[in-house]
C-alpha cells in the first residue's frame, strides 16, 4: 500500500511540476504533507532536508553571487567582453562560453544566464549581429559550466547532500572538475562547429513590428459632443468594448494616464484593442478614426518610452497576473503585450499569470524603466548600462568567495560554514545590503531540494525504492552493469524533461543507490553519473537558462530540439565512457 501511494504520488508530481498548474514549491510542501500524514516518514524526515548543511551552502552561494553582481564585477567582465567584437566573432563567441562556463563553475547557471542577457542583446545590435547567435550558446555554457564543480548547480550539491546522508562520502568540491572540464570544451567545441550553423539568424525589428501592434492600435479624437467627454480613462465606454487607452495627447502634449485621468474634448487617444470593435466606435457619436496604422514613435516621446522586460525566476511577480500584482500602481508602467515562448498575447492581459522567461512589453516613464535596470523581479532589455565598478568592495568579495572555496576544499572548515562566513562578511562590510541579500535567495528552489530529499527517504521507507531497482536489476541485469548505469543515465534526462534537474536527480538517486548495491557496484559512480546526466539535458528549452534565453533569441521549439538532441546524446556518451574510467563501477 505505502509503495503504491508513493509511485502514485510521484506521478501526479511529474505531472503538476510539467503543466505548472500550482508552483514547485506547493507541489513539494503538498508531497511532504501527504506523506507525513500517511506516516509513511516521521516529521523530522520531512523536514530534515531544510536543516541540512547543503541548504546553508546553496543560499550562501546565491548571496555571494549577488554581491558579484552587486559591486559591478561581472559589469566590467562584459565590458571587456565586449571589445573582442571588433576582432572576431568566432573568438567573441569561444569567450562569451568560456567566461561564462568559468563563472557559472561556482555561481547558479540561472543566475549567471540573466546577468549577461541584457549585456549581450545590446552588443548585438551594436555589432549588427542576431542576439539569436549568441543566446542559445550562452545558456549551454552556464548550463555545462556548472557540472565543473560540486557548487556549480544546486544538483551536485543536493546529491552530494543526499549520499552523504546514505552513509557515502559526500562529492568533494573539485573531484568532479576533470570530466566537468571535458563535458564543457565538448560543449564549446560542438556549438563553435555544428552547432552556429544550425543557430537561427533572427533579425530585430521595431517592438510594435515584433508584437505585431499595428493591427491592434488606432488613434481617436474625441469631439466636444462625445459622451467620453468626462468619463474616466479606465472605466469610460470604450473600456467597456474591451480598448485599452495607451497615451493620451492633450494640448499637443502625449502623457500616460492614470486612475484619476478624465476624458477631455479634443483629446487624442492612443487605444489597443480587438478591431473587429472598430466598427462599433466608429458609429459612436463624437468619435472620429484619426489613424488606423500605428508606428513605434507613435507610442514613445523623449519622457515616455517602450521597452522589454523579462520575468527573472527570482521575481516576485512569478504565477501572479499583471492585475493581481498591481504593475501600474506599483512600477508605473502600462503592459501593451506579453510574448511566451514566440507566441504574443494581447488580450486579456491583466488576467494572465506571469511565468519565468515571459516578455513583457511596457510603455512608461524613461525614469521609472531606468529604476528597473537591477531589478531582482525583471531584466530590463534596454541599452546595457553598467554598474560602476566597486573595486574595493569587489576585491573583497573575491577574496572571501576564494578563501571559502580554498577553506572547503582543504577540509579546514565544512564547506557549509565556510560560504556561509563569506556570505556574512560580503553583508557586513556592505558589499551587498542584508534586504537585497535575503531577495537573492531562491526560496522556491530551496523548498523544492528540501523536500524532494523527504521524497526520497519515502522511497526508502515505503520499500519503493528496493521494488524499482529489482525491476531495472531484472529488466537491464542481463546485459551487464554499464547497460544498468546507461538506464539510469538516460531516464536522468528524460526526467528533467517535466521536472527540474535538483528534483529528477534526487528521485532517482536512491533508486540507482539500492539497484548499485543489488549488483555488487559502487553505489558512488551511480550518484555521480546521474548528478551529471541531470545537467546536460539540453533537448527542450525547459531548463530554466534556456527559459531565460527562449524570447529574448526569438527562438521557436523545434531550434532547441534540432541543436540540443544531439549535443545531448554527445554528452551523454561522453558520461557513460569516462564516469567508470573516473569512479570505477
Amino acid at each position: 500500500m505505502e509503495i503504491a501511494l508513493v509511485l502514485v504520488l510521484l506521478v501526479i508530481a511529474v505531472v503538476l511540476f510539467a503543466t505548472e498548474k500550482l508552483s514547485v514549491e506547493i507541489v513539494t510542501l503538498l508531497l511532504l504533507i501527504v506523506l507525513a500524514s500517511a506516516r509513511i516518514i516521521t516529521p523530522e524526515e520531512a523536514f530534515a532536508g531544510f536543516s541540512s548543511d547543503f541548504i546553508i551552502i546553496i543560499a550562501s552561494i546565491f548571496i555571494i553571487s549577488a554581491a558579484l553582481q552587486e559591486t559591478g564585477i561581472l559589469d566590467f567582465v562584459v565590458v571587456r567582453l565586449t571589445q573582442l567584437a571588433k576582432k572576431s566573432k568566432g573568438l567573441l563567441l569561444f569567450t562569451i562560453m568560456f567566461v561564462t562556463g568559468v563563472v557559472s563553475a561556482f555561481m547558479n547557471n540561472t543566475t549567471v544566464t540573466a546577468m549577461f542577457i541584457t549585456p549581450l542583446v545590446g552588443l548585438s545590435k551594436r555589432i549588427n549581429i542576431s542576439a539569436s547567435k549568441l543566446l542559445m550558446p550562452l545558456a549551454y555554457a552556464a548550463i555545462l559550466g556548472g557540472t565543473g564543480t560540486l557548487i556549480g548547480t544546486s544538483t551536485n550539491v543536493a546529491v552530494s547532500g543526499y549520499i552523504a546522508k546514505a552513509g557515502l562520502e559526500p562529492v568533494g568540491i573539485f573531484e568532479i572538475t576533470g570530466i566537468g572540464a571535458i563535458l564543457f570544451i565538448v560543449g564549446i567545441v560542438y556549438m563553435m562547429t555544428i552547432g552556429q550553423r544550425m543557430l537561427p539568424n533572427n533579425q530585430d525589428q521595431e517592438l510594435t513590428e515584433e508584437y505585431k501592434l499595428q493591427k491592434y492600435m488606432t488613434e481617436i479624437l474625441v469631439a466636444p459632443d462625445s459622451p467620453l467627454v468626462s468619463q474616466l480613462v479606465f472605466s469610460s465606454d470604450l473600456t467597456a468594448l474591451h480598448f485599452r487607452i495607451l497615451n493620451v495627447i492633450r494640448n499637443k502634449e502625449n502623457f500616460l494616464p492614470d486612475f484619476r485621468t478624465r476624458i477631455r474634448a479634443n483629446d487624442i487617444l492612443l487605444v489597443e484593442g480587438d478591431m473587429d470593435n472598430l466598427i462599433k466606435v466608429k458609429e459612436t457619436k463624437g468619435i472620429e478614426i484619426m489613424a488606423d496604422v500605428i508606428l513605434e514613435k507613435d507610442l514613445q516621446t523623449e519622457d515616455i518610452r517602450l521597452a522589454e522586460l523579462m520575468i527573472t525566476r527570482q521575481s516576485n511577480l512569478l504565477n501572479k497576473s499583471v492585475k493581481e500584482a498591481n504593475f501600474l500602481q506599483r512600477f508605473g508602467l502600462v503592459v501593451i503585450a506579453i510574448s511566451r515562448h514566440g507566441e504574443t498575447i494581447r488580450s486579456k492581459i491583466g488576467h494572465i499569470r506571469l511565468q519565468i522567461g515571459d516578455l513583457l512589453l511596457v510603455q512608461g516613464a524613461a525614469e521609472r524603466l531606468a529604476q528597473l535596470r537591477h531589478s531582482n523581479n525583471v531584466i530590463l532589455l534596454d541599452e546595457f548600462v553598467p554598474l560602476l565598478f566597486k573595486k574595493r568592495k569587489g576585491t573583497l568579495v573575491i577574496t572571501v568567495f576564494l578563501l571559502a572555496i580554498l577553506l572547503g576544499s582543504t577540509g579546514i572548515l565544512p564547506l557549509s560554514i565556510a560560504f556561509l562566513m563569506a556570505a556574512l562578511v560580503c553583508i557586513v562590510f556592505r558589499s551587498i545590503s542584508a534586504e537585497r541579500a535575503y531577495s537573492a535567495i531562491d526560496w522556491r528552489l530551496l523548498i523544492l531540494i528540501g523536500g524532494m530529499t523527504a521524497f526520497g527517504t519515502a522511497m526508502e521507507n515505503s520499500g519503493a525504492a528496493d521494488l524499482l531497482a529489482k525491476s531495472i536489476v531484472d529488466l537491464l541485469g542481463p546485459f551487464g552493469k554499464m547497460a544498468v548505469l546507461a538506464g539510469f543515465v538516460v531516464l536522468t534526462v528524460l526526467l528533467t524533461q517535466p521536472m527540474s534537474n535538483a528534483a529528477a536527480a534526487l528521485v532517482i538517486v536512491p533508486v540507482a543507490l539500492r539497484t548499485a548495491v543489488e549488483l555488487g557496484s559502487d553505489p558512488r559512480t551511480f550518484a555521480i553519473a546521474i548528478m551529471l546526466a541531470a545537467s546536460v539535458s539540453l533537448v527542450t528549452p525547459f531548463e530554466p537558462a534556456c527559459i531565460l534565453v527562449y524570447s529574448p533569441g526569438k527562438y521557436k521549439f523545434r531550434d532547441f530540439i534540432r541543436i540540443g538532441s544531439p549535443l545531448t546524446f554527445i554528452l551523454v556518451a561522453v558520461i557513460l565512457l569516462l564516469v567508470p574510467v573516473f569512479w570505477p563501477i
